[in-house]
């Protein structure tokens, strides 16, 4: 298909977005490879939910809010990849302004909810460790409820910032978006008209809640850390150390892809790079998020042994 390609275009009703492959003999294998990503993300995430609901030893605010954590993998990864599956099949890049308009508070929403339930499972780990003849006063039912009501609402305020920054656009340079999908900063960068209030406002944005968020995490496991050196016994840090493993390699995969999807978007010209760094941060890391506390978690291993058991 034809893209079209007009300047200052002041009445948009659709976008089209960057395909991941132009080549038509890879598109029928990248698009069984992503629908078998995306099938193994959703099931395995689905899964933990069901681990944690299903096992009475499972019912801590730890895995509460890793069930929480599987349940906004499973929407962020349903905002991006059956659209991008569904183009490969019909071959069109083609979305609706009100179709990118929802996709891209989708994406913020999740995105956002992920970084801040790593930052509230890490407070989680820190009162665990450091404070733990207190922790189950500290990390009570209706305090794990608001942190998480909190985080929704944190999600929910700066997809609507978002949003209303994108209404206020009237003019486009181009249709075209240089992702495979709406990509907020992307869709922002296509205004005609200066946008440096709209930048700014957008950076203000995301060193709220993604700056902070990031610098609770640290906070939090350098004080971990800290406690965790002053235990006199091996085993005692082996212990403190391997509950927060498989939450800390989550970080690191969360956040080293997101800032490397970060860098390629505003720093790089190649439009191939922002699809793979996308490609990372959007299907990979949901997708190993529950093999890794699947596999390093080993009360998680152990309820998934006993609920295969129950079911065959």
């Amino acid at each position: 298909m034809m893209k079209m390609k007009t300047k200052n275009i002041t009445h948009v009703s659709e976008f089209y977005l960057l395909r991941v492959s132009d080549d038509p003999e890879l598109q029928p294998f990248l698009w069984g490879l992503f629908l078998f990503m995306y099938l193994i993300s959703v099931l395995g995430n689905l899964l933990i939910i069901l681990t944690v609901s299903s096992d009475s030893h499972l019912h801590t605010p730890m895995y509460f809010f890793l069930s929480i954590l599987s349940l906004a993998d499973t929407g962020f990864i349903s905002t991006t990849v059956p659209n991008m599956v569904a183009d490969l099949q019909i071959h069109s890049t083609a979305i609706s302004y009100v179709g990118c308009l929802t996709q891209m508070s989708f994406f913020v929403i999740f995105a956002c909810m992920d970084s801040m339930l790593l930052t509230v499972m890490a407070y989680d780990r820190f009162v665990a460790i450091c404070h733990p003849l207190y922790y189950t006063v500290i990390m009570n039912p209706c305090r794990c409820g608001i942190l998480v009501l909190v985080s929704f609402s944190a999600s929910l305020f700066e997809s609507l910032l978002y949003n209303f920054i994108a209404l206020q656009l009237k003019c486009f340079k181009d249709v075209e978006i240089p992702n495979f999908f709406c990509h907020p900063s992307q869709l922002l960068s296509l205004a005609c008209s200066s946008t440096l209030d709209n930048s700014i406002l957008m950076y203000v944005i995301g060193v709220i809640l993604g700056v902070f968020p990031l610098s609770g995490i640290l906070i939090s496991y350098f004080k971990i850390i800290s406690s965790i050196l002053r235990i006199t016994s091996a085993g005692g840090r082996c212990k403190a150390f391997s509950t927060c493993g498989s939450h800390l390699t989550v970080v690191c995969l969360f956040y080293g892809t997101g800032l490397g999807e970060y860098f390629a978007s505003v720093l790089s010209d190649f439009s191939g790079n922002n699809v793979v760094a996308s490609l990372m941060y959007t299907v990979v890391t949901p997708m190993l998020n529950p093999f890794i506390y699947s596999l390093r978690n080993q009360d998680i291993s152990r309820s998934l042994k006993r609920l295969h058991f129950c079911v065959t």
